[in-house]
């Protein structure tokens, strides 16, 4: 699947059926968010793999918008170190966006769930175990997808400026 295509066509997808992910899909989008860019290459993330239904069902429970998260066969948590880059943030979210958009181009369906900072993160951190040094930046459903999903986008013209902000 071309990037640009990939970029256009994903969409978060909200309902899953009940077909496991293959371990070497599941690889393959792990492996997209390994390569995504990172602030002086400081890499300051790990990937928490979630099958198990019982932890899934926990953080669907208290997440504000991703109940949805219990049904997903697979979830991966993305924590950052912020002490080991000075944009953890913005490393975290790139490789979100890589492992939403390989999941995609590998048939898989996808969801992008905030946490950081909310009330969220903290109780999710607890469930997965992570230390109090680091951040949950983010939580990915994975499953194939039961619907296609929807999307509209502002006109390219209505979002650009030229020299100056207008």
């Amino acid at each position: 699947m071309e990037v640009l295509e990939a970029i256009r066509d994903r969409r978060s997808i909200r309902r899953y059926d009940r077909r496991d992910v293959p371990e070497e899909k599941l690889m393959q989008v792990l492996e997209a968010g390994r390569w995504a860019p990172s602030a002086h290459n400081s890499q300051p993330r790990k990937f928490v793999v979630i099958r198990d239904e019982e932890t899934r069902k926990q953080l669907a429970r208290i997440a504000a918008y991703g109940g949805f998260l219990a049904d997903a066969p697979v979830a991966i948590a993305v924590v950052i170190d912020p002490s080991s880059s000075n944009h953890p943030v913005e490393d975290g979210a790139a490789a979100t966006q890589n492992m939403l958009l390989a999941a995609h181009a590998v048939g898989i369906g996808s969801c992008w769930i905030g946490a950081y900072g909310s009330g969220y993160e903290a109780k999710a951190r607890r469930i997965l175990g992570v230390p109090v040094d680091k951040r949950l930046l983010s939580l990915i459903s994975l499953g194939y997808a039961a619907d296609s999903g929807s999307s509209t986008r502002v006109e390219l013209s209505k979002l650009i400026c030229f020299e100056r902000f207008q």
